[in-house]
């Protein structure tokens, strides 16, 4: 998969660099700022402290 990102960005290598660079931060952004958000209140962790014994 990463083979056929690489060869379908255009320019040289290191234009191709920092495409993937963009790439890879638009992904985490869109993954931390939407689908997190979205998906945690579907989450079964209620409870995030760990009780004494």
């Amino acid at each position: 998969m990463y083979v056929w990102i690489w060869r379908h960005l255009p320019g040289p290598v290191a234009v191709r660099v920092l495409q993937a660079l963009v790439l890879v931060a638009a992904v985490a952004a869109l993954l931390l700022f939407v689908v997190f958000p979205w998906i945690e209140p579907h989450l079964p962790i209620s409870q995030v402290t760990v009780p004494h014994k």
